[in-house]
């Protein structure tokens, strides 16, 4: 049975929970790293940057940070993208659970990539430290508050731009994910139908962005129940700090 999704129904995501189960929490990011792979939501991410690289200079340093990293996949695929066409880019990806940076941290190793532990409310890096901000799919679990104080602190350290990707709260999206994860474990069954639940509707994420003040964010509907709002200013005169990366592993202790 459908629940009503007139409003979000608020309800704590289990691989949220600081002691959450180590195997199932593995299991959850493991099918969400299936899950952005197999349906290109990745993709979705790349293809933003890749039109935000049509104005970077060649040999140009570009950071990135990654909100609530998760188990880090959405990096790592962006600098796979990146050595296929000629980038020089470093990510750093925080996440406020100890266990999911612990996982993302035991994945394929690059020197490129930092995971360190922070907070998305309040980050550790001063304003301006990044070229761009990204998110995927962490807006749906916070409250409406906290998704603009998160969208204004990825605004604050992005000098250039931001990517923010979630899903829209509808009923086939809920009735598509409960038949997807049908035979997935049960933090993942718990957590796939709470996520469309408690996920945003076109008419509030305009209103979240408007909120922030980054209306240079543009929404893009994409397949699979999700949107992406993304967006760049105007070319920036400070260039990127290569110290702010090779401190960021130092950031926090988790």
């Amino acid at each position: 049975m459908f629940p009503d999704l007139t409003h979000r129904k608020r309800e704590t995501e289990w691989m949220d929970a600081p002691d959450a189960d180590p195997v199932e929490l593995a299991r959850s990011l493991k099918f969400i790293r299936s899950v952005n792979t197999l349906f290109g939501y990745t993709r979705q991410t790349i293809s933003h940057l890749q039109e935000f690289s049509k104005g970077w200079k060649q040999g140009e340093g570009i950071s990135i940070v990654d909100f609530a990293t998760g188990s880090a996949d959405v990096p790592r695929a962006i600098l796979r993208w990146a050595d296929q066409s000629g980038f020089d880019v470093r990510v750093v990806g925080f996440d406020l659970h100890a266990a999911t940076a612990a996982i993302a941290r035991q994945l394929e190793r690059d020197p490129r990539l930092s995971i360190i532990c922070a907070s998305a409310l309040a980050t550790p890096f001063d304003s301006g430290s990044f070229d761009y901000a990204l998110t995927s799919m962490f807006l749906h679990h916070l409250d409406e508050d906290d998704a603009v104080r998160v969208l204004r602190e990825m605004n604050r350290v992005a000098r250039r731009g931001i990517v923010v990707s979630d899903l829209f709260r509808n009923r086939r999206a809920y009735g598509w994910i409960s038949l997807f994860t049908l035979a997935a474990g049960p933090m993942v069954k718990h957590d796939a139908r709470v996520s469309v639940a408690q996920a945003f509707d076109e008419d509030e994420v305009i209103k979240l962005r408007d909120r922030s003040d980054i209306r240079f964010a543009k929404l893009q509907r994409h397949f699979g129940h999700r949107f992406v709002l993304a967006g760049e200013r105007k070319r920036p005169t400070v260039a990127s700090d290569p110290a702010v990366l090779g401190e960021a592993g130092h950031a926090a202790a988790c």
